[in-house]
């Protein structure tokens, strides 16, 4: 399923930036789709969509910044894998062998400042279309004025 940016849009203005989240989530296979914000040397989870609608694991609220994914969309600005096991860029990464498959973007303030990242993520090796790669990247580009106040 390839969903698109003006019923993502929709979704936003209609119910807020948690069921957007939701609505992206739906079209990636992925279990996880998250928005983490940068807050120093840490990164904070701000919202969570999983798939299973279970409890947000302890490990995904704070995330040390040196120990994150989220490191190489600040630098690259956008990182993806499809097997974190299988990436060399990943080598001895602490969360290789944790979060395998990950796509993320960066959300930009209206000040240009990286304010964080918008990702989807699984513990198990999966690729995500490009048509919602891009998704996700044009999301990115909406959901700052919902999120930053």
């Amino acid at each position: 399923m390839v969903n698109d940016l003006n019923t993502f849009r929709s979704v936003l203005r209609a119910a807020g930036p948690a069921a957007a989240l939701g609505y992206l989530n739906a079209g990636a296979p992925h279990r996880f789709s998250a928005v983490y914000r940068f807050s120093g040397r840490v990164l904070k989870n701000v919202l969570l969509h999983d798939k299973r609608h279970e409890a947000k694991p302890d490990f995904l609220s704070v995330v040390p910044f040196e120990r994150s994914y989220c490191q190489f969309v600040q630098r690259d600005r956008a990182f993806r894998t499809n097997d974190a096991l299988a990436d060399h860029r990943l080598a001895h990464h602490p969360f290789q062998g944790v979060i395998v498959s990950y796509h993320s973007v960066p959300i930009v303030s209206a000040s240009l400042e990286l304010w964080g990242t918008l990702s989807h993520f699984d513990m198990e090796a999966m690729a995500l279309a490009e048509e919602e790669f891009a998704l996700l990247t044009d999301a990115a580009k909406v959901f700052p004025r919902y999120l930053i106040a």
